[in-house]
């Protein structure tokens, strides 16, 4: 990488990747869902890819907005 980025453009590309993460985690959601009564095994493989774009999400909001969200445990 080696682009020259201010701070303005890097929180754009922050927020881009946020959304994105919000999108993949609400999909991976949908087919977890859309696969539990049908297959197990893949319903389990979806719900563990969308925990990790919840994670993904959490860490990107603190960046946004650090000190906002609560502690976790």
């Amino acid at each position: 990488m080696t682009d020259v980025v201010d701070s303005d453009e890097l929180l754009r590309r922050i927020q881009r990747g946020r959304a994105c993460a919000e999108q993949e985690e609400r999909a991976w959601r949908a087919r977890s869902e859309a696969l539990e009564p049908t297959d197990p095994a893949g319903a389990r493989e979806a719900a563990v890819r969308r925990l990790a774009y919840e994670a993904v999400l959490r860490v990107l909001d603190e960046i946004l907005t650090p000190g906002r969200h609560a502690e976790v445990g």
